[in-house]
């Protein structure tokens, strides 16, 4: 059975950071593209970032220069590193991967950056 499992996410201070990471398991292919959203109470979900099977990324511009995007083949995890947290981005942040043209989502983490 093929989960995606997320971790990492958490309460911290404004300017603090977290990683979150997403990681799949129960598949015998490697993730494709990666993608991270997110969804704050009252809000669309919205997306943040995204990486290529090349490593290319792509940033909205609300996070650009705090956030990056990275991912590990051989641990089939895709990871959100989010630097200088700031309050607006308090929100349930969920990973998506494509994995053989097919889409699986995580099951969402919790940040919150609040003092």
């Amino acid at each position: 059975q093929v989960q995606l499992v997320e971790s990492g996410g958490g309460l911290v201070q404004p300017g603090g950071s977290l990683r979150l990471s997403c990681a799949l398991s129960g598949s015998r292919f490697s993730i494709n593209v990666g993608a991270w959203y997110r969804q704050a109470p009252g809000k669309q979900r919205e997306f943040v970032a995204h990486i290529t099977s090349g490593g290319t990324t792509t940033f909205a511009d609300s996070v650009k220069g705090r956030f990056t995007v990275s991912r590990d083949n051989a641990k089939n995890t895709v990871y959100l590193q989010m630097n200088s947290l700031k309050p607006e981005d308090t929100a349930v942040y969920y990973c998506t991967v494509v994995v053989t043209r097919r889409q699986y989502w995580g099951q969402g983490t919790q940040v919150t950056v609040s003092s």
